[in-house]
């Protein structure tokens, strides 16, 4: 079998790893967007550089849109083979790659407007919401620990990875010359004692592992203390300042936990009474999906459901809905919190919050978890004073806090962790994908210091023959 790495090499976004058979079959690992403001993002999600109508099946590792959210462009481009997920990834998929198809056109009315004035063409989205709903036609539904036939010669299981709901890892038992051999792609690794999620599963024995390296060099902080950071945050903005909290955030994954985070301080009765909003529509329907997926939760929060039914409802929560509820945040004086999407505030309506908040000291911009170094949220998490939103100018007046403890990715020693369930002396090759290469070599060290051998680091495109 050869390997080959489109997405996510040296870069975070992008997660996409080809497979080929020996007998040619060709499976494709993940295969998400490009984010964030590199030159030549546009194209890297446009083009594929292979035919589309060449690979048999997707297996997803789970639904963030780095991961799943080209899969209609590649139908649209001719692919018509089986996309191989887990159910709740699958209901996860069908609301966040319509969500995708409508952001995108959405942005590009305010993108093409500019392209026309200076006399250029318009662009056309990757995609549509008949290539979304195409795509959802081909969706098998696999659940975690069942094993699967993909093809002659090539098995599948797929085994909780704890990042998000429905989130798995991609094991693969491949015979070739009669010989079995198994490959683990980890997909994004999740935390251990989360709040809401189960830990991450140990995985079987793997010869060859591909593992995200995305927080290979920090380590955040326990749970405990990012109840008493959020606290900090909220009390100094809104009583202190009395100015609004704006949090960017995923609508799937972050916002929840930040959601049940604050619905835990509300039932301590330390939370402020401010009004908090939910301004996302995805965050909702995906709130909704994980209500309907308590199979996926664990034993604190099915402990805590017993005496709150909802962990992600309480007193002065508000989910927005409309554009016009949306639109009116703006003109509210007093303190609150909004918590809107997208976590790296490439697209959605966190956008206009934050284009109208970031300029008052009052206010606060609390980043919870990674940003591509080139998005919006990537250059305010990294102190750059000045940022351009629908391309105008703003000065960076407001606070801006990083909690790291909120992200739905594993540090260096929860990774390690995570990979510990493994013989290091039987894996062949490991593979660090989904890292900024500067924290993939850092990580490597530490790995090395684990005991394990035989790393490496593919670039973009780099194709490797697991023998």
């Amino acid at each position: 079998m050869e390997v080959q790495f489109l997405g996510a090499a040296q870069t975070v976004t992008g997660s996409k790893h080809l497979l080929t058979t020996v007998d040619g079959i060709k499976i494709l690992l993940d295969c998400g967007l490009f984010q964030g403001k590199g030159s030549n993002e546009g194209d890297k999600n446009r083009i594929f550089n292979f035919n589309p109508a060449s690979i048999d099946f997707i297996i997803l590792s789970h639904a963030h849109i780095d991961h799943s959210g080209n899969i209609p462009n590649l139908v649209k481009q001719g692919f018509k083979g089986a996309i191989i997920c887990t159910p709740a990834t699958a209901d996860l998929c069908e609301i966040m790659l319509s969500d995708s198809a409508h952001i995108q056109i959405n942005d590009l009315k305010f993108i093409n407007n500019r392209r026309i004035k200076r006399g250029e063409e318009p662009l056309i989205p990757l995609y549509d919401l008949d290539d979304v709903a195409q795509c959802l036609t081909q969706i098998i539904k696999v659940n975690y620990n069942q094993s699967y036939e993909v093809c002659k010669d090539v098995k599948l299981t797929f085994t909780d990875s704890g990042h998000i709901l429905g989130s798995a890892a991609i094991n693969i038992a491949f015979t070739e010359n009669n010989i079995t051999k198994h490959l683990c792609f980890t997909g994004d690794i999740g935390r251990y004692d989360g709040s809401i999620l189960r830990d991450p599963q140990p995985f079987p024995q793997a010869d060859y592992i591909i593992a995200e390296s995305t927080y290979g060099d920090r380590l955040h902080s326990n749970k405990d203390m990012s109840e008493k950071e959020l606290l900090e945050v909220v009390y100094n903005t809104c009583v202190t300042k009395k100015g609004k909290l704006i949090i960017p955030a995923f609508s799937l994954g972050r916002t929840q936990e930040i959601v049940y985070a604050l619905d835990q301080l509300a039932s301590k009765k330390k939370l402020p009474k401010i009004n908090v909003y939910v301004d996302s529509p995805l965050s909702i329907n995906a709130t909704n999906i994980m209500r309907a997926h308590e199979e996926c939760f664990n034993e604190d929060i099915l402990e805590y459901m017993k005496k709150d039914e909802d962990p992600f409802g309480f007193n002065n929560l508000i989910y927005v809905k409309t554009v016009e509820e949306s639109k009116s945040l703006n003109e509210l004086k007093g303190p609150c919190i909004i918590i809107s999407a997208s976590g790296m505030i490439e697209a959605g309506r966190i956008k206009h919050h934050v284009a109208n908040n970031i300029g008052n000291p009052k206010n606060t911009i609390l980043i919870v978890g990674y940003a591509e170094p080139h998005s919006t949220g990537g250059k305010i998490r990294n102190g750059d004073k000045t940022i351009k939103i629908f391309g105008e100018e703003h000065q960076i007046y407001a606070d801006v806090v990083v909690l790291d403890s909120y992200s739905a990715h594993g540090d260096y020693q929860e990774m390690i962790q995570y990979l510990s369930c493994q013989n290091k002396r039987k894996v062949k090759q490991l593979f660090l994908v989904h890292g900024e290469y500067a924290t993939q070599v850092n990580y490597k060290e530490r790995l090395l210091d684990a005991g394990f051998k035989h790393i490496s680091i593919p670039a973009a495109d780099d194709k490797i023959k697991l023998d």
